[in-house]
């Protein structure tokens, strides 16, 4: 039987009642999510300066943000996925998201380029205005070949199992799928937990965030790249579950595309993190007087 289409403004109404776009482009509803959350992010920021700075209602102001921006995400992932199911995810629209991704994930690389940059320059060109030694005189490095090297393989490991989920997408095995990304769900769960245990060993040592330019940035680069881990976690969870209710197809699966980029970015800053920061900083020794 013929099928019959009736217009609706922008969008087109099967047989079956349901509205396709007639244009590849994809016009938005209006959403509260953005605005909420950039407040929610403005009290998880600010409350964790109250925090650090001894306000009582600091921990208070800092927990409603958390709560705000996990309450965001799964609103609105929740409507893109809703988007994407009714078939408003055109080439174009796909087009347009992975760009997207792209640019996000070339801020995130600008955003730990910072990172790198304060290492060097404080193991390089420190100030010479006060005395400085690198590592910081009493502070032992963590080992490199220990945890860290550890965590090195879990992650390259966890980049070969989210790349066999891609392949077993593209191939219409979401029941492989499933298992892949679930593997790959636990490794990023060992990796956090044992980076938890480092941190744990090297505060207990006397190794602290307020060891000078060495200690600062170690802990910021590092616990940064353990935050996106986290997120990156969080998204593979997703898609995960996804899978599971089988919602992926061999040529639809963006926001899977998405997850799997983000997780290979992850795996390629570690990288430099173990190389630049682990191993080579750990080995470096040298010592300056202040000038004047």
């Amino acid at each position: 039987m013929a099928s019959t289409a009736v217009t609706h403004g922008a969008q087109v109404q099967d047989e079956h009642g349901h509205h396709r776009p007639n244009h590849p482009y994809h016009l938005v509803d209006p959403s509260p999510w953005p605005l909420v959350a950039s407040f929610s992010a403005l009290l998880l920021t600010g409350g964790g300066v109250m925090w650090m700075h001894g306000s009582r209602g600091g921990p208070w102001v800092t927990l409603l943000g958390f709560l705000g921006v996990i309450y965001v995400m799964f609103r609105w992932w929740g409507d893109v996925l809703r988007e994407g199911r009714t078939g408003h995810h055109t080439d174009v629209v796909a087009k347009g998201l992975r760009l997207g991704m792209a640019l996000f994930i070339t801020s995130e690389v600008l955003f730990f380029f910072a990172f790198f940059w304060a290492f060097f320059w404080g193991a390089l060109y420190p100030p010479m205005t006060i005395a400085t030694s690198y590592p910081p005189e009493g502070v032992h490095p963590v080992a490199t070949w220990n945890i860290p090297f550890l965590n090195t393989l879990i992650l390259l490991l966890s980049g070969a199992t989210v790349t066999w989920a891609h392949h077993a997408i593209k191939e219409n095995d979401q029941q492989t799928a499933f298992k892949a990304l679930l593997l790959t769900v636990c490794l990023g769960l060992t990796f956090t937990a044992f980076q938890a245990y480092e941190y744990i060993e090297a505060i207990s040592e006397g190794f602290t965030l307020s060891d000078g330019i060495y200690g600062s940035t170690f802990y910021l680069a590092t616990g940064f790249h353990g935050l996106h881990v986290q997120i990156g976690t969080i998204f593979l969870i997703v898609c995960m579950i996804r899978a599971w209710y089988g919602t992926f197809s061999p040529d639809r699966h963006v926001g899977f595309e998405a997850a799997a980029w983000y997780w290979h970015f992850v795996d390629v800053v570690w990288l430099f993190l173990f190389v630049w920061v682990y191993w080579w900083g750990g080995h470096i020794h040298f010592t300056t007087q202040p000038v004047g």
